[in-house]
């Protein structure tokens, strides 16, 4: 993997040896020069923010390696958090009416998986739209998405890839549709449009594994005639389970770290939804403080020293 250290400056590891082609430490000579070429037509562009390697990677493998339609990619990207006020969001976004649209749209990152990655949950089955909308707005509901996927990148990978020693920009994710019926789609298809948009296109080579859980009758059917037309690379992360999915789980989730509701043993204090719990909560992983550098001052003349002086 190409580096510049003009961008690449990270505190934690950027290598992952399970990782496939493609992936940092893991490109051919050809891709390092399409990394390169990107970067320098974004410079020229007057691009200056989020230039760095496993940043444009990511955009080129989303893109297969194409850099005109990866450029075209980041571009769309910017512009969109240019006028979406990303940053403001990011240093200044408090969802305060949080534990009360839970109760209608859990949607949370809880610990770990096995392979260290963030485990992401969303109870679909749960959504009522219209008791959501009496309590926040549309436009406050998809900030505070973006915030999530915003403190995905930093600090819960971050926090995730120092822990297991190796570079993790994935997570796992639960999709739990008990309770989802034909009549509660068309109240919800257009908001989850509007989200997997943003996913797809702002934040793309994040999903690491999917699992959907308590899949209704037909779905699995359904899928099957959809997913040849996805990725094939796509494809082998998503796993559709109907309501015997815990053995499944738990095969890539510690027991400790899985929600009780879903067959695991963690029961946190307050909740699984609201704890945040994961090793970006943890000191001990989080960004290393900048070593104070001290210049020490220089002797104070002696007493002779200033009276020959």
């Amino acid at each position: 993997m190409s580096s510049d250290p003009k961008y690449d400056n990270f505190t934690y590891p950027t290598i992952n040896p399970e990782s496939g082609s493609g992936h940092p430490g893991h490109t051919t000579g050809e891709q390092d020069e399409k990394v390169v070429q990107l970067r320098k037509e974004l410079e020229e562009a007057n691009y200056t923010e989020r230039l760095d390697t496993l940043t444009l990677l990511r955009f080129l493998r989303a893109r297969k390696f194409d850099v005109a339609l990866a450029k075209q990619m980041f571009t769309d990207c910017e512009k969109w958090r240019k006028e979406f006020k990303v940053e403001e969001i990011v240093n200044g976004f408090v969802y305060v009416e949080k534990p009360k649209v839970f109760e209608y749209y859990p949607q949370y990152y809880h610990k770990i998986d096995k392979d260290g990655r963030p485990v992401y949950i969303e109870q679909l089955g749960k959504i009522d739209l219209a008791a959501m909308l009496k309590i926040t707005t549309e436009e406050r509901m998809i900030q505070n998405l973006v915030l999530e996927y915003e403190r995905l990148a930093e600090p819960r990978l971050p926090a995730c890839s120092r822990k297991a020693g190796k570079l993790l920009e994935t997570c796992c994710t639960i999709m739990d549709l008990k309770g989802v019926g034909v009549t509660s789609i068309p109240q919800v298809y257009g908001f989850l449009k509007k989200v997997s948009a943003i996913s797809q296109n702002y934040y793309p080579e994040r999903l690491g594994k999917l699992y959907i859980i308590n899949a209704p009758w037909g779905f699995a059917g359904a899928f099957g005639m959809v997913k040849g037309f996805l990725d094939p690379v796509t494809v082998q992360k998503i796993h559709v389970l109907g309501g015997s999915y815990q053995s499944t789980l738990l095969e890539q989730i510690p027991a400790e770290n899985l929600p009780k509701d879903f067959g695991g043993l963690c029961q946190c204090e307050g909740g699984c939804q609201l704890s945040d719990a994961g090793p970006w909560k943890e000191d001990q992983y989080q960004e290393p403080k900048p070593t104070p550098t001290t210049t020490a001052p220089p002797p104070a003349a002696s007493e002779k020293e200033s009276t020959e002086a």
